[in-house]
């Protein structure tokens, strides 16, 4: 862990024109091309090209499906909110709820925009994470991560970190794309199961976070991704801050040392 600690404050630190490049993928402009010799997950994150559903990859099914947010809709004004607060270079006034707007179609968007990011950064390392290299799902030896769902893994089952991602990545989409959970039509409410689902939610996607930091934090390094990464995870420690996400005290686990600091700095 102390290996990443010391390096992460400073990238956190953000200005106008880093948070653009960094915190969403979803970009209205096209830099200079990335090197050819790169994987197409790390030109999108290098390159900050404006795309709205992350490459495919081999340890997903197929790529993301977001949520349908046309012009006039709640989600689409939230999404042109959200985007323009985090060109302000304040995670803390991004991560707030706009006022006058519904918490849930404010936590509906969010949750798609991480899944995008986690997708597109996950995307950059799959070839270093196997199941020859990742057996278990893990962060530290602490922290071991066992899949279970209400359909075929009934109970907590031990897998490779690629399977369980992979696993992961179909369920959140299954629930974005369930119109039951996550209504697109405007004036639909949200069920009652809506806050419960948000939240194991959040919770699972910051396993690979989790997973990232603690088994492939040298190839991030190594591929320059670093400020991807941080900026990434403390837009995310940071909302989940605010709307009080989290549940028990070992909720961060092998990271808590480096949420902390960047509650602090921020």
């Amino acid at each position: 862990m102390a290996q990443f600690r010391t390096s992460l404050l400073a990238p956190t630190s953000i200005n106008h024109s880093e948070s653009t490049q960094t915190i969403n993928a979803r970009r209205y402009y096209i830099p200079s091309e990335p090197p050819s010799y790169l994987s197409p997950a790390v030109r999108a994150l290098k390159g900050s090209l404006c795309v709205l559903t992350p490459p495919s990859n081999a340890r997903t099914k197929g790529p993301f499906k977001p949520r349908s947010a046309t012009r006039g809709t709640s989600s689409y004004q939230l999404r042109r909110f959200a985007e323009e607060t985090l060109g302000s270079g304040s995670l803390r006034k991004a991560v707030k709820l706009p006022e006058g707007e519904d918490v849930n179609e404010w936590l509906a968007v969010n949750v798609v925009d991480f899944y995008n990011q986690i997708n597109l950064l996950y995307g950059s390392i799959t070839e270093f994470c196997s199941p020859q290299s990742c057996p278990e799902m893990k962060a530290t030896d602490e922290f071991e991560y066992l899949w279970q769902d209400s359909e075929t893994y009934k109970r907590p089952t031990k897998m490779s970190a690629p399977e369980y991602i992979e696993h992961l990545m179909a369920w959140v989409q299954g629930n974005i794309d369930n119109e039951q959970m996550f209504p697109s039509r405007t004036g639909v409410p949200f069920p009652k199961a809506f806050p419960s689902l948000i939240r194991q939610m959040f919770k699972r996607l910051y396993r690979v976070y989790a997973h990232i930091y603690c088994h492939h934090y040298n190839v991030v390094l190594n591929l320059g991704l670093e400020p991807h990464l941080n900026t990434s995870f403390k837009h995310y420690v940071l909302f989940i801050d605010e709307h009080n996400l989290s549940s028990g005290k070992d909720f961060w686990g092998p990271l808590g040392d480096l949420v902390e600091s960047m509650l602090r700095s921020d």
